[in-house]
């Protein structure tokens, strides 16, 4: 699938370098390209450029914009004809046209999807902290457990967007936790937060300095830049619309042309804040839908938030210090045309304001705590990113509650990684969840009380601050500009890292368990590499052992170590197993501008639990240099290698 985004100046989608020479001639791809969601913008360019099947429907690749071009030599028939052949060619493949699309003798609700489901989420958790081993939990010692966090319940089994699957049944955090603990213990639930929509109804504005008249002036316009007359009048809190959730679109009560906005606007709201008394405020600005949208804001007269041009966040938040005086708001927004109706709040909250009592006294009271927390669907989403920093309120309630208790669990719901510096020494336990899916809660629920020992390692590194990031400084356009130049090269992520010699909170590959592994035996050599894992704790579990190549010299910029491949295998207590890891050409190639090249000389041999665990090195010789000439079926260096 082609993205909206140019790569090279060029759209993804007549991209001739990429879709055409690389994807279809020097991979050898024999199926279907297709754009994203109408990331078309040209019917010659795409036609030429290798796109196949414009999506979801044909306003570009068409009788009336096609015809013309073939006929008028633009587009040749040839060019057309592949088009038709990869996608009969699909379709065969796929036996499409040979059966009913439906078939309805497997139920949509079934047991062995059920289990597919539970299998993924107890896998894919990444046990991240677990001092004093507190975890697993004794049932037999834990009375009561206090379940707190607004990820608790209901269950966030997905993020937001196309991905946000609807599934019949969700198990939450607080259902796991209470079916797997019932008979031993009590499970006590709180929030203990305040959510985001009463925090926005829980802001108070006058439009004046001084006077009563409450609220916030708004104009609004009929166009996206704030330009002309306004229709005006008096919101009492800042507010537009409602956060969009796809998933409705599952009902089929929702029209979707009603979801559609068929025309820019913008909208901005004027007036002040008087805090009660002097301190430091938490104020976020909230976001939603697909269209294009942004908004700026300025704190008496100073800009505060900047998403007019890029959209930065769909959840926004600073902290401030206020005095007790009128403080000067200014809020303007745009939305354009596209999918889901123009929606923004904002709110302003004394840090110290977030969090409920009750789940303090339930903490208090409770032999552990498990503490949910993270993003949901209308923080993590499609079309937006998202800050590094967890959503408002949420690391106010993790220290809240860690002065309450010492057997902490932190559950994190995301999809990927986030700043955990102001309470990472408070907590006893931290686990990774990701969006675990309908039996996310069920999973959990396990793991913490041992019924299944943790493996999951994780598949991206988790930097200590966000501008510990390779990318961070180039992540966005430079002002004035839709340009992002990918500066960091080849050193991204753990390659990054430690290049930058930046030392990460979590490092890529990491993950604990209940019990231990030791490494042995490595042998090495230009095919493969083999050692030996041995469970040397009392428990079953799975380990995932690692392989890193290095280039001890280079006639380029290499990264310290490559991942090469891994193994994921389950050990009994004192069982070994023996790993064997594949390798061919590309395991000690670079991209030499016009081909994968490998140069001879000394490579280091590193295996390890994670980027930063090694556990056994060893080295490879490669006795000469040569060129891969087929990217497509290399197997060893000899056989697939030219000079």
């Amino acid at each position: 699938m082609d993205s909206y985004n140019f790569t090279n100046g060029e759209h993804m989608t007549q991209n001739s370098l990429m879709n055409n020479d690389i994807v279809k001639k020097e991979w050898n791809f024999p199926g279907v390209i297709m754009s994203d969601w109408d990331a078309t913008y040209d019917a010659v360019g795409a036609a030429n450029g290798g796109l196949d099947l414009e999506m979801p429907s044909g306003k570009f690749f068409n009788r009336e914009k096609l015809l013309p071009a073939v006929k008028g030599g633009k587009v040749s028939e040839d060019t057309i004809n592949d088009k038709v052949r990869r996608i009969l060619r699909t379709e065969f493949e796929f036996a499409w046209p040979d059966r009913d699309q439906q078939d309805l003798s497997i139920p949509r609700l079934n047991q062995d999807g059920r289990q597919v489901a539970l299998q993924a989420a107890r896998e894919g958790m990444v046990l991240l902290k677990n001092d004093g081993g507190l975890l697993p939990l004794d049932k037999s010692k834990i009375k009561t457990i206090a379940v707190i966090g607004p990820d608790a319940y209901p269950a966030v089994p997905v993020g937001g967007g196309s991905a946000q699957v609807q599934p019949f049944n969700a198990i939450s955090i607080l259902e796991g936790l209470s079916n797997s603990l019932s008979a031993s213990a009590a499970v006590t639930f709180a929030n203990g937060l305040t959510s985001l929509g009463h925090a926005v109804t829980n802001t108070d504005f006058q439009q004046k300095p001084t006077g009563k008249e409450s609220g916030l002036k708004l104009e609004t316009f009929n166009n996206e830049n704030l330009s002309g007359s306004a229709k005006t009048g008096v919101n009492k809190h800042l507010v537009l619309g409602q956060p969009f959730d796809i998933s409705a679109l599952n009902s089929g009560d929702i029209d979707l042309d009603s979801l559609l906005q068929t025309h820019g606007s913008s909208e901005r709201w004027t007036g002040y804040y008087v805090p009660q008394s002097a301190g430091t405020f938490d104020i976020f600005v909230q976001q939603g839908g697909f269209s294009p949208s942004g908004f700026r804001m300025y704190l008496d007269g100073k800009l505060l938030f900047d998403n007019w041009s890029n959209q930065k966040f769909i959840l926004a938040q600073t902290s401030v210090q206020l005095d007790a005086k009128p403080h000067r708001i200014v809020v303007e927004h745009h939305t354009g045309e596209g999918f889901g109706l123009p929606f923004i709040r904002m709110g302003i909250v004394p840090q110290g304001g977030w969090v409920d009592p009750a789940a303090q006294e339930l903490a208090a009271k409770a032999d552990a705590v498990v503490l949910a927390v993270g993003f949901n669907p209308q923080s993590e989403t499609e079309g937006w990113d998202r800050t590094f920093e967890l959503p408002p309120g949420q690391n106010e309630l993790i220290q809240r509650i860690a002065a309450k208790n010492k057997n902490v669990i932190v559950v994190i719901t995301s999809g990927g990684g986030v700043d955990m510096t102001s309470w990472l020494d408070q907590v006893s336990g931290v686990v990774e969840a990701w969006y675990p899916g309908q039996e996310g809660g069920t999973a959990l629920a396990e793991i913490l009380t041992g019924d299944v020992n943790p493996s999951g390692h994780l598949p991206a590194t988790f930097e200590r601050r966000w501008e510990d990031n390779p990318a961070h400084d180039s992540y966005y356009p430079a002002a004035g500009t839709n340009k992002v130049p990918y500066k960091e090269g080849i050193f991204v992520g753990y390659r990054g890292y430690e290049h930058n010699k930046t030392k990460p909170l979590f490092p890529f590959g990491y993950g604990l368990s209940y019990t231990t592994f030791k490494y042995s035996d490595l042998v090495a050599d230009e095919h493969s590499v083999s050692f030996n894992v041995t469970n040397t704790g009392s428990r079953a579990g799975g380990a995932v052992p690692e392989v890193y190549i290095g280039a001890e010299q280079s006639s380029v910029p290499r990264p310290a170590k490559e991942l090469k491949g891994f193994a994921r295998i389950t050990l009994q207590p004192g069982e070994t197993q023996s790993v064997k890891i594949s390798l061919n050409g590309r395991s000690f190639a670079f991209w030499g501008g016009h081909a994968w090249q490998v140069e001879h000389g000394d490579y280091d041999v590193l295996v390890g639990s994670s980027s930063d665990q090694i556990e056994l090195t060893g080295k490879i010789t490669v006795a000469r240099d040569y060129v891969i000439v087929n990217a497509r079926s290399i197997g060893s260096p000899g056989a697939n290698a030219g000079h």
